[in-house]
């Protein structure tokens, strides 16, 4: 009998009732993310039957997406400038969680933030752990070794309900990383690379477990990255092994075992990397060491490539074309040098200290190009007030940066941050669908270095040839 992997450990731990052909496995969750855009429904459905929640300690809620990254402290500060069906989510998030007994991380919250970034800060995200979110990004919190993926508003409403879920046992694939990461690449130039290689739908019904040597020279914030747009090739999650790494991030966090208990769960957390004669339905392999800065040139994630290559030759495939067409980009021409509009650093991708830090020193001592609006928005108020104590703000400001609130922001349209009709925009975020970013928006999707590289030179540019001058 062979060994187990991680994936296999974790989600036998938290069977309640086996899978059948008939029907899927109940798997318990340890804890439920919930913000504001997805849970109305579900709390109408608990409402509407008279349920209420069975484990409000277990559900951690805050408000990101359509929260203005303008500074708001009340409800009367966010009729001023969020638009209605924002403001109405918020709302409704606030009267919810009152209602059934959820704590919330509201406007008053230091705490407040991005619900994949406030989770490992709070040390709510741990080893082991099963997590679940209405959000496909939850896929994050793998990171750390936990089983972690999104899920619907109805399923929402049964994790409230019930503290389980439905679901059938994905496959394994196993990614493996090998060689030394070059200067210039980074986390989010190797998760876009191995999106490339594999296709947005090369992870379908699987689960990914990261290995390889690199990994170990990764902290978790660059960790969570990798495993955050796992979910952009298809997989139903993203998970790496716990380690030292992993622990020293952990310790004294608020949510985070103390004492007696803590020694008990790292003595747990321990045991759960893969044995070493564990079986995976698929294995693929992606060579780091080969690896430049990547850029997008489509309208998915998996239309990616170095930024210094040219835009690939047009194969006669009519969703191929219809991708250049919008981005107005022209197969077999180079994407590099061509003039943008605006560069967005944030989201539950890159938005946090690691990043942050980065990004204002290659732009320390620059300017933003007067053709160019550039934001920053911190993944939380706990980022944003330690960033500002490092001075980080400063830097960003003196720039020409625009310098924010915490929340989901440009990733996605819907909170005011929106990317104009037409414009192009280099975004640190996950996804560059054809709108995402606004109304006619077109997003090319990039890490932090070489977003800041493009700010300064107003035109999609190698980080690398920044670092040399």
């Amino acid at each position: 009998m062979s060994g187990k992997s991680l994936f296999e450990k974790v989600w036998d731990e938290h069977i309640v009732v086996p899978e059948t052909d008939d029907a899927p496995a109940v798997l318990y969750i340890d804890l439920h993310l919930i913000h504001e855009v997805t849970t109305p429904q579900a709390f109408a459905l608990l409402k509407d039957q008279q349920l209420s929640v069975r484990r409000p300690d277990l559900t951690l809620a805050t408000m990101d997406h359509s929260t203005p990254t303008v500074p708001v402290t009340t409800l009367k500060d966010l009729e001023v400038v969020a638009e209605a069906p924002a403001a109405a989510q918020i709302r409704a998030m606030i009267d919810n969680c009152e209602h059934f007994g959820i704590e919330l991380y509201g406007f008053g919250s230091e705490y407040r933030g991005i619900v994949h970034v406030i989770g490992p800060e709070l040390g709510a995200t741990q080893p082991g752990k099963t997590i679940v979110c209405g959000d496909s990004h939850t896929s994050t919190h793998g990171a750390f070794g936990a089983l972690a993926f999104g899920i619907g508003s109805t399923e929402a409403a049964h994790v409230l309900v019930t503290q389980c879920l439905l679901q059938r046992k994905p496959k394994i694939m196993a990614v493996t990383i090998d060689g030394a990461l070059q200067t210039g690449v980074s986390a989010k130039d190797v998760i876009l690379a191995l999106i490339g290689q594999i296709g947005v739908e090369g992870g379908v019904g699987h689960v990914i477990e990261y290995l390889g040597n690199p990994l170990a020279g990764l902290n978790m914030e660059q960790r969570m990255t990798i495993c955050n747009m796992t979910i952009e090739g298809g997989a139903r999650a993203g998970m790496m092994a716990p380690d030292a790494i992993t622990l020293e991030y952990l310790a004294g966090r608020p949510q985070a075992p103390a004492g007696a208990d803590w020694d008990a769960a790292v003595e747990r957390w321990r045991k759960l990397p893969s044995d070493p004669d564990a079986r995976f339905d698929r294995e693929v392999s992606l060579d780091a060491s080969r690896l430049e800065p990547m850029i997008t040139f489509g309208t998915n994630p998996g239309m990616v490539i170095p930024v210094t290559q040219p835009v690939p030759t047009d194969t006669g495939d009519p969703s191929f074309r219809k991708a250049l067409d919008y981005m107005q980009v022209e197969a077999g021409k180079p994407i590099l040098g061509k003039a943008i509009d605006i560069v967005f650093i944030g989201s539950c991708t890159n938005s946090r200290m690691t990043d942050l830090r980065q990004a204002a020193e290659m732009i320390k001592g620059h300017k933003v190009a007067d053709s160019v609006r550039m934001l920053v928005v911190p993944g939380s108020q706990s980022i944003k007030a330690e960033a500002e104590a490092e001075g980080l703000d400063e830097i960003f400001i003196s720039a020409g940066a625009e310098w924010r609130e915490s929340g989901c922001s440009m990733c996605l349209g819907m909170n005011g941050d929106v990317v104009g009709r037409g414009q192009l925009a280099v975004s640190t975020s996950n996804r560059n669908f054809e709108g995402r970013q606004g109304v006619g928006a077109r997003t090319v999707l990039a890490s932090p270095a070489t977003a800041v590289a493009s700010a300064i030179s107003g035109t999609i540019a190698d980080p690398r040839e920044l670092n040399r001058h």
